[in-house]
């Protein structure tokens, strides 16, 4: 039998909240194969949810919610063991803090101990164009080994929600986590 995963949930104050709200929604249903998930959100992060979403309920979720300054977090320490951290969506400035190791809040320390012990980070990213400076920025992360994950859609499935159309790249982020989630795959009738 698999370990259960420790996970790392960093959401920063890009547009995309339902990106979040579906990935802590289907995290919360993983009690099989997730035994523990820590969140942290910016303060940008939590008036987006409340503006994109019109309402505060990331706060009801079973999970263990960090302030974005609390470095006494198990996971801003590589000795707790998370293997896997998701930051979702991640703002253009929050990857470009991830990668020149800039370690000032609580996601980005976390990001550092994630790549620093060869761990699993995947950021979906939510911007649109991107700059030289990004794409400079996405390729560091990828050469330290962490997965940029476009929030970019797909349409296979004929989703007919923005909850279900979130689900096409949260789905692809937990499969990409080596988590199993039934969700549509290409071919599928």
């Amino acid at each position: 039998m698999k370990q259960k995963k420790k996970i790392i949930v960093a959401i920063t104050g890009a547009s995309g909240s339902i990106y979040a709200k579906v990935l802590l929604d289907k995290l919360s249903k993983l009690n099989d194969q997730v035994a523990e998930v820590g969140v942290v959100m910016s303060d940008n992060a939590k008036d987006v949810w409340k503006f994109e979403l019109g309402t505060e309920d990331y706060q009801q979720y079973p999970f263990t919610f960090y302030n974005k300054n609390d470095f006494m977090a198990p996971f801003a320490s590589g000795s707790a063991r998370f293997e896997t951290m998701i930051v979702c969506p991640c703002s253009m400035g929050t990857l470009g803090r991830i990668a020149h190791g800039i370690s000032s809040d609580l996601t980005t320390r976390a990001a550092d101990v994630i790549l620093k012990e060869r761990r699993k980070l995947v950021l979906v990213t939510r911007e649109t164009p991107l700059s030289a400076i990004h794409i400079q920025n996405m390729h560091l992360i990828t050469q330290t080994g962490g997965i940029i994950c476009p929030a970019s859609p797909s349409f296979y499935s004929l989703p007919k929600t923005f909850e279900e159309l979130a689900a096409t790249v949260v789905d692809r982020v937990l499969s990409l986590c080596d988590l199993h989630v039934d969700s549509y795959a290409w071919g599928d009738q």
